[in-house]
């Protein structure tokens, strides 16, 4: 029944991604958001009606998790895109480090929060939250002026697949983006062990816990809220790929540091310092993909992005969660780290790649005047 939610949770997304891309590049993003948000919502809602009248079925669960994946695929091109519609330029680093910090808030909080709702009420009622924060997130966004983007505000002729054709041609044929996402690609495998397997990890090395548990979580995302203030209020430094590689070297190092250690606390350490890495290795690369993508083909970029993600991520626990029953988890996370280490050397030693990361986002004319400078 685990397997079967979490196929429901990644596998409709994935599929989705090859559309929701040239949505968001054709449509107002504005309204996809909108719709994905109030879709997700009212399928939660539809669960909760079916469950308050005293049905219990695995069939509809796993029916909403779809819904809800497929909504979340939609969103997500959409929610990056038009980001850079509203946010300049230069802030946003800042910007995404601040929302990597609110994001693992929530985290820290949602399980104290649904475990004090579940202690009161039934499961149903968690459900509703859900419902009440999409209304909520939909009356602010609608009280909020987003132009659209240039290609929304006229009617686009061209066919879906010649759109995705488009997208993907200039993804793998961009001289920064073709790079960037086999580093993403390669960051996306090789994380994993330490990023799902790591309450395996504590198990095997410290027992089972649940206070270890618990803090094992915990370490990881106070971490990353911590490490999304610093981005947000430093916003690291001029030149993107830097602060990209810090994040990436020292995931890479620390990883290998608590994958060795057998003592407790020191593993907790290492964990937060792991989590604290993650906004300095993220907000840039997002940053840069925001920055240096034509405003109409944004959508389409970050498409690909969710596709390697959804497929990469699934993919890596199949080989490495059946590896960890025949081989030691801190083996396989000391590997990893290694790995992660060594694409870092390569982004540091790849000096063309490197001094991109000094370009700066430009619009309308400026766009493509700098564009035009970087491709020369």
């Amino acid at each position: 029944m685990t397997m079967m939610i979490v196929i429901c949770s990644f596998v409709p997304q994935f599929l989705i991604s090859f559309f929701s891309g040239v949505w968001a590049d054709k449509y107002n993003r504005k309204t996809l958001i909108i719709l994905a948000d109030g879709g997700i919502a009212i399928a939660t809602l539809a669960l909760i009606v079916y469950m308050m009248a005293g049905y219990t079925s695995v069939a509809a669960l796993l029916f909403i998790a779809a819904v809800r994946s497929v909504g979340a695929g939609i969103q997500m091109p959409a929610v990056n895109a038009i980001i850079p519609q509203i946010v300049p330029g230069e802030k946003l680093i800042k910007v995404n480090g601040i929302n990597g910090s609110l994001q693992s808030i929530v985290n820290l909080a949602t399980p104290a929060v649904a475990g004090a709702i579940m202690i009161y009420g039934e499961i149903y009622n968690l459900m509703m939250i859900d419902v009440i924060t999409a209304v909520i997130g939909i009356s602010i966004l609608l009280l909020i002026s987003i132009p659209k983007h240039k290609r929304a505000e006229t009617p686009v002729k061209t066919s879906y697949f010649a759109d995705l054709n488009e997208g993907f041609k200039y993804s793998m044929h961009h001289p920064f983006l073709k790079p960037l996402f086999i580093i993403y690609a390669f960051f996306t495998i090789l994380c994993v062990p330490a990023s799902f397997l790591n309450v395996l990890m504590v198990t095997q090395v410290f027992g089972g816990d649940y206070l270890y548990l618990t803090l094992n979580e915990m370490s990881f995302f106070i971490g990353m809220l911590i490490g999304g203030l610093l981005i947000g209020t430093w916003g690291g430094f001029k030149n993107r790929v830097k602060t990209m590689w810090v994040g990436l070297f020292s995931f890479g190092a620390l990883t290998v540091g608590f994958g060795l250690t057998d003592t407790l606390w020191i593993y907790l350490i290492l964990m937060m310092l792991v989590g604290l890495t993650m906004p300095f290795a993220n907000s840039p690369m997002m940053s840069m993909i925001q920055e240096k993508v034509e405003p109409d083909k944004q959508g389409r970029v970050f498409s690909l992005m969710q596709i390697l993600f959804s497929s990469l991520m699934p993919l890596a626990m199949l080989f490495f969660g059946p590896l960890a029953d025949y081989v030691p988890v801190q083996t396989i996370v000391v590997y990893c780290g290694i790995g992660i280490v060594i694409i870092s050397i390569a982004v540091l030693f790849d000096k063309k790649f490197y001094r991109q990361g000094l370009f700066e986002a430009k619009t309308g004319n400026e766009f493509e005047e700098k564009k035009e400078e970087v491709l020369e």
